[in-house]
């Protein structure tokens, strides 16, 4: 992003998600009749706040505006998903003609209720290869069984930040970070430095409660088949991979002092979006974050050299590291606009014009969505940058897969792994199974 609303919004989202569902937004119909060549104007809602962030999407919308100069845009900031629900459903001439989300767990949802009108009329019409245009796993991510009711609009890409003062005093070598997680576990232990019954410094925060550790972006570093089987039906208990992450999840918790004491020492941190992130302040060594990080620890002015890596394989599948997790912001229609032609123009032009992407993730400071955009000899960034880039392009990096209730399954299986890492699951097995089982309930109550 820089992703300070992501977070936030997150659980509006899952909190809207029902009430998407329950009150359909009608006919999601894209025959509008409207001459994208008239002159016009049309209301794009997004979520970005922050002065330099609204600085550039004007700049992108002037890029826009100057290549259709009949076309003029209205922007809306701020905009979270809980509104962003509620003028979906609501429709009339005051709700947005194009939108954009920074959630893409609830695809799903947008598509499967016809929250979001259907761009396959309009791709086809202008010809768009997808394929050459997009890498695939941002393809996945913006259609939802077939339906496709949205486009990325730039991505991020999770790794490693390392603070490299802390490996030099720990006599490690701070241009090579750990690989595997059987080498995670040892660095993270020996730049961790205890304080009574707390710590002066952890070498990561491991717990799900901690900031960005959570369930999905774990998951990408393990060899899995996604998170449903194909007869649609839960694979978290039946696939070997979630077992094997949740498994060295905890003894990485264990190793580290446990739940309850690393658990105190977590309620000791700072904002995830301020100055006071325990990364920027010492107190944690390592940090899984997304590429808005640098631009966080510039705004921070941290002391101290960072350095970025993808973030550790399963020991077994080295050959794949240089993987991670993916996500980003999407764009779409209104349902119920009247000028759906003129504001798919917009969302074309932000999606696939290169310069207008190339520019956009380097005023916003994210990875480009793009093919064209990842390879262009106009993006200007630094070493460090370059890894979410690698990340980005690796074969092997995932996304969490799409479902009908959005990021409901995800909670689920969250809370789940809470409480195993916490040591109240006897059985991971059979919890694995209860909680398939739990999911696969949920999915078919949303149909």
């Amino acid at each position: 992003m820089p992703a300070r609303l992501r977070a936030a919004v997150a659980a509006l989202a899952a909190a809207s998600s029902l009430a998407l569902l329950s009150a359909c937004t009608g006919s999601p119909s894209t025959a509008t009749s409207d001459d994208p060549n008239a002159q016009t104007t049309i209301t794009f809602w997004h979520g970005w706040a922050a002065p330099s962030e609204v600085a550039a999407i004007k700049a992108n919308v002037d890029r826009f505006t100057k290549a259709h100069p009949n076309i003029k845009v209205k922007t809306v900031g701020g905009i979270n998903d809980d509104k962003l629900n509620q003028a979906l459903r609501a429709g009339g001439s005051n709700g947005p003609d194009v939108v954009s989300s920074f959630t893409t767990s609830n695809v799903g949802k947008f598509c499967a209720s016809g929250a979001l009108a259907d761009l396959k009329p309009f791709i086809e019409k202008d010809k768009l290869d997808l394929d050459k245009i997009f890498p695939k796993v941002l393809q996945d991510y913006t259609q939802f069984e077939g339906r496709r009711c949205s486009l990325p609009l730039l991505s991020d890409a999770y790794g490693l930040f390392y603070n490299k003062d802390a490996f030099r005093e720990a006599g490690l070598d701070p241009e090579a970070p750990p690989k595997t997680w059987s080498q995670f576990t040892e660095v993270a232990k020996k730049l961790t430095r205890p304080k009574g019954d707390s710590y002066e410094r952890v070498g990561f925060m491991p717990t799900y409660l901690g900031y960005e550790t959570v369930v999905s972006h774990y998951m990408s570093q393990w060899k899995h088949d996604g998170y449903f089987g194909k007869d649609g039906k839960s694979a978290v208990a039946t696939d070997p991979g979630f077992a094997k992450m949740m498994t060295y999840q905890k003894s990485l918790v264990d190793a580290l002092g446990g739940f309850e004491k690393l658990d105190r020492y977590r309620t000791s941190f700072g904002d995830e979006w301020g100055a006071k992130h325990p990364f920027h302040t010492g107190q944690v060594a390592m940090q899984l974050d997304g590429e808005w990080r640098l631009n966080f620890a510039k705004d921070a002015k941290v002391p101290f050299e960072i350095g970025v890596a993808p973030l550790p394989v399963a020991d077994d599948e080295v050959a794949e590291y240089g993987k991670g997790y993916l996500s980003g912001t999407i764009m779409g229609i209104a349902p119920q606009s009247k000028k759906q032609n003129a504001a798919w123009e917009l969302v074309k032009f932000m999606t696939t014009n290169t310069e207008a992407v190339v520019g956009f993730a380097q005023d916003i400071g994210n990875v480009p969505s793009t093919l064209d955009a990842l390879n262009s000899p106009d993006l200007k960034v630094d070493d460090r940058f370059k890894v979410f880039l690698d990340i980005a392009r690796h074969p092997a990096s995932t996304t969490s897969d799409g479902a009908i209730n959005g990021s409901a399954y995800q909670d689920t299986l969250q809370k789940f792994s809470q409480q195993y890492e916490k040591g109240k699951v006897a059985d991971l097995k059979k919890g694995l199974e209860e909680t398939a089982a739990q999911i696969d309930r949920d999915i078919a109550a949303a149909k």
